[in-house]
């Protein structure tokens, strides 16, 4: 009875070293074999778009998971696996990325930096906008808030990659694809960016559409400071284009008689309708003050500074008033320089003469009518005559050769008599002031040339 198991008790270690060398040969024969089903399998895979893929072997097992982006993919994948030499069973743990109805994508940017968020159709989409926006906006931080999702509308790529070219031109805003249709806010970052943004849109691949384009653009601004000091007009920021920037100019040179203008103006599409209709009056209105500051934006004119006396603050406001476009406001924030210290009747003559050889009082051709461009010297005259009140003033009227001498001499008496009526009306005592008309009988100059003739027809202040 006993022996046998004497015997067993003796075979039983021996079994332990074999089992060993089993489990040694087992492993060592195994693991180069799913070694090689996982790198064979991998490389089935290669020519598949998927996303999150994960192969694992169990001897000839093979567990595929991954993200598929259409039913026929994850198939072809499944397939690609099972076709591997040496699998014997492949374990299908793929899914489908979920669809997007409708299929968002947006880029949004704010001070800081650009998000891309919504939805990406394929892994390489995101790439290719991810590179797209790095490459069109600079230094600009981008944010990738893109999920995978299946459903984009056909050619959502190029929609997408000319939509970011455009967030580029915007200081903040948000442009959105919903399925086929685009949709953008914001603010354009310089003038001329909504109108090219707009005008991009036009190139969206067929099949997409413009459901809403609120991009704004900025302020549209043109400044204007007069300079006492420095004797000087600075004109600065926009114009719509040179024809209106040379009658700017042009309308600059003629109001401000004595002022050097400063030309910094730029053209830049954008202004708003009426623009060279309300800058011209505002101009002039400007042309009137002591000191004074003109400011445009967009449909808003703002104007500051001293008149030179009473009457004249309130003449401007009324006159802006009066001469502004349809649609535009008027700010204007004027005060009165405090009156000029007084001088005797020489001093004044002086004076007279130094302004009337700086500027002239201009009248339409033919007629008595004083040209609107003619009040910024105007109310220097009134403002000199104001530092005088004793003195008694002649307003003297010329003209030049042309005609006969009788309409002449009426002509003359009728401009100077428009002059003293301007200076009453302002609040000049009337009984300061003697309307003569000469004629033509008292040239300064020759009249055999257009030049000289422009030199004798003048308006004269004689303190008598």
């Amino acid at each position: 009875m006993h022996g046998p198991f004497r015997w067993s008790n003796k075979w039983w270690p021996g079994v332990i070293p074999l089992v060993i060398l089993w489990a040694i040969a087992a492993w060592t024969g195994t693991a180069p074999l799913e070694s090689d089903l996982a790198g064979e399998s991998n490389a089935a895979l290669k020519d598949t778009v998927l996303d999150k893929t994960a192969i694992t072997v169990a001897g000839r097992d093979i567990t595929l998971s991954a993200d598929a982006f259409s039913e026929d993919g994850r198939r072809s994948a499944v397939a690609s696996v099972q076709a591997v030499p040496g699998a014997r069973l492949v374990n299908d743990e793929t899914h489908l990325v979920p669809e997007a109805k409708p299929f968002v994508w947006s880029a949004e940017r704010d001070v800081v930096r650009v998000t891309l968020g919504g939805s990406a159709p394929l892994p390489a989409s995101k790439v290719r906008l991810l590179e797209a926006a790095h490459g069109s906006l600079g230094g600009v931080e981008v944010a990738d808030q893109m999920n995978l999702a299946r459903g984009a509308p056909a050619r959502f790529d190029g929609a997408a990659l000319l939509l970011i070219d455009q967030i580029g031109k915007l200081k903040e805003g948000k442009i959105t694809i919903s399925d086929n249709t685009v949709s953008l806010s914001g603010m354009a970052r310089d003038l001329g960016g909504r109108e090219a943004i707009a005008a991009a849109l036009k190139n969206l691949p067929e099949g997409f559409s413009v459901a809403v384009n609120e991009v704004k653009a900025p302020p549209y601004i043109f400044q204007a400071y007069k300079d006492p000091v420095a004797v000087t007009l600075t004109l600065s920021g926009y114009v719509p284009d040179n024809s209106v920037h040379a009658a700017i100019a042009a309308a600059a040179e003629r109001k401000f008689f004595s002022e050097k203008v400063v030309d910094n103006l730029k053209a830049s599409v954008g202004a708003p309708s009426g623009f060279a209709a309300a800058v011209v009056p505002a101009l002039g209105a400007l042309s009137r003050l002591s000191t004074g500051t003109l400011v445009v934006s967009d449909r808003e004119v703002k104007l500051s500074g001293d008149a030179l006396y009473d009457a004249a603050a309130n003449q401007i406001r009324t006159g802006l008033t009066k001469d502004f476009p349809q649609g535009w406001q008027l700010k204007a924030d004027l005060s009165v320089k405090p009156p000029s210290a007084p001088v005797d009747a020489t001093v004044c003559q002086q004076l007279f003469s130094e302004l009337l050889a700086k500027g002239k009082i201009r009248f339409e051709s033919g007629r008595a009518d004083i040209v609107q461009d003619s009040a910024g010297l105007l109310d220097r005259l009134i403002e000199t005559a104001l530092r005088c009140p004793a003195a008694s003033i002649e307003i003297a009227g010329h003209t030049d050769a042309d005609g006969d001498d009788a309409s002449n001499q009426a002509l003359s008496e009728r401009r100077a008599q428009a002059v003293t009526d301007y200076l009453v009306k302002a609040g000049l005592p009337a009984d300061r002031f003697t309307a003569v008309g000469y004629g033509s009988a008292q040239p300064v100059a020759a009249n055999d040339t257009d030049e000289g003739k422009a030199q004798n027809r003048r308006i004269e202040f004689l303190v008598r």
